[in-house]
């Protein structure tokens, strides 16, 4: 990478950075684009070189975790592949790893969630970005079914649908009363027995006469 795409890319990385810390205080309504750019250290021409809106700039945040996500997942696949149930419970560590900071990280994906829900454009965009993600995953889930010969009940991508649905409202759960559901343990306890409901073995096939 020459010298100006470095440049580029440390002033993104500072201002999503900026933006993650600035948004979980504020919140995504009161942040705005020169708070953003104060924490960061930059001017508001450097915020709109990069980042065209607020909107914009909180789905680059998600897609850099998604795709960190995706690329730990990937790392892990070769060791694990053959064991679904010991793949999903490292898929869920880094899925709270991936997230950071759980409160600050859930305050910006609810509020920008209920944004998106009153704004039309900023719902596509968002719908695009989530089903790139689910996209991705559900490839990895078909992969590894092949792989360890698991014969899955229902589509690949409703089970990733459904494992997204399950941890962000366990998270929910988890932030509003960690004495109760610590975090990870509903996620931890029910997904392997969703795992085990909806999976069989395939019978390998029987040998040519």
């Amino acid at each position: 990478m020459d010298a100006p795409k470095r440049r580029r890319s440390a002033t993104r990385a500072r201002l999503l950075d900026g933006a993650l810390e600035v948004f979980a205080e504020r919140g995504f309504h009161g942040a705005s684009v020169e708070d953003i750019c104060e924490r960061a250290g930059f001017t508001r021409g450097a915020f709109y070189s990069n980042f065209g809106s607020k909107d914009e700039l909180v789905l680059a945040l998600f897609q850099a975790t998604t795709d960190r996500l995706l690329e730990q997942i990937g790392a892990l696949l070769p060791d694990l592949a053959n064991q679904p149930g010991t793949l999903l419970d490292a898929v869920l560590g880094l899925l709270d790893e991936a997230a950071g900071d759980q409160r600050q990280w859930h305050l910006i994906s609810t509020e920008f969630t209920l944004h998106a829900l009153r704004n039309p454009e900023a719902a596509r965009a968002l719908n695009r970005q989530r089903a790139m993600f689910r996209t991705s995953l559900t490839k990895l889930v078909e992969e590894i079914s092949e792989t360890s010969g698991m014969r899955m009940s229902v589509p690949a991508e409703q089970f990733v649908r459904l494992v997204i649905a399950v941890h962000e409202g366990a998270r929910s759960q988890s932030l509003l009363e960690p004495r109760k559901v610590p975090a990870g343990s509903l996620e931890r306890t029910f997904l392997p027995m969703v795992l085990t409901a909806v999976t069989t073995q395939k019978r390998p096939s029987s040998p040519s006469r």
